[in-house]
């Protein structure tokens, strides 16, 4: 009985590290994309990132949009990701612009290496 909550234990551990990391590599391949594309990194204060998430729920022609359109505050003509297969992870990025709080969601790739798409 000792045994297994031992490992049950070692078991919550390993997965909270494991989440850790991820979340930290997907911050920094979006503070990355960020720092590339958006027009004016300085008027940007008080950046926050959420949860990292999984979504199968992004079509290819909703990639293309997104692409398309872009967002405030970014530069046009950036390069993107290959689209993978299945999952994407997706990472909402808060901060504040001029006073206003705003918010973009970015989609990455499955090993949070390049940014897909964002809105």
């Amino acid at each position: 009985m000792r045994l297994t909550r031992v490992y049950i234990i070692i078991g919550i551990a390993t997965l909270l590290l494991a989440s850790c990391g991820k979340q930290h590599d997907a911050e920094k391949t979006v503070e990355a994309f960020v720092d590339q594309y958006v027009e004016d990194a300085a008027s940007m204060k008080g950046i926050d990132f959420a949860d990292i998430g999984t979504t199968r729920h992004i079509s290819d022609s909703l990639i293309q949009v997104m692409r398309h359109r872009g967002a405030p505050l970014f530069k046009k003509g950036i390069t993107y990701g290959q689209v993978p297969e299945g999952e994407l992870y997706y990472l909402r990025m808060r901060f504040i612009h001029k006073g206003d709080t705003l918010q973009n969601t970015f989609y990455l790739d499955q090993e949070l290496k390049e940014v897909v798409a964002f809105k």
